[in-house]
């Protein structure tokens, strides 16, 4: 009986060892995630990366886009109207791209948050009230991972690639 190649694994990062406060242990695990969901898109093959890997119509470098546009709208103030949209990248905007785009918002938004001494404060981001520091990180652990999660599941659909 013939034998199918095994799919592609990646090696496994564990959790990060962060220092004691709070900030530290939250900012870890969300960079963690953002690392994580980043590389299970990075490589992924045209176009089974923006194909319906699922019947709600959810595909891996949709998320990727969805997740820029969390970054953007939590900590840097950006308005999103039609969230449903984010969940679709522009036909022209390849894999590189979007990747990308998501690291640089992620920097925006690591550099207000370099400024944030405590974390009971409002976000400092222009355009209206803002929620808690400590609100942003944790609503964004948990976005993050949720889609991250999700992610791990279509990259296996596309190619078989597995881990973190």
């Amino acid at each position: 009986m013939p034998t199918s190649p095994r799919p592609a694994r990646r090696r496994d990062t564990p959790p990060p060892r962060t220092a004691n406060s709070e900030a530290e242990v939250l900012r870890g695990f969300l960079d963690y995630l953002r690392e994580s969901v980043a590389a299970k898109v990075e490589g992924a093959p045209e176009p089974q990366v923006r194909t319906a890997q699922v019947a709600s119509g959810t595909n891996l470098l949709g998320l990727l886009n969805h997740l820029t546009s969390v970054e953007r709208a939590t900590f840097l103030g950006d308005r999103v109207t039609d969230w449903q949209a984010t969940l679709h990248a522009a036909p022209d905007a390849g894999v590189d791209e979007v990747v990308a785009r998501y690291r640089q918002a992620v920097a925006e938004a690591n550099a207000v948050l370099d400024g944030c001494a405590d974390l009971g404060a409002p976000v400092p981001r222009p355009g209206g009230s803002a929620p808690s520091v400590r609100w942003a990180l944790t609503h964004l652990i948990e976005e993050t991972g949720r889609h991250a999660g999700h992610a791990d599941i279509l990259r296996e659909l596309i190619d078989g690639s597995t881990g973190r």
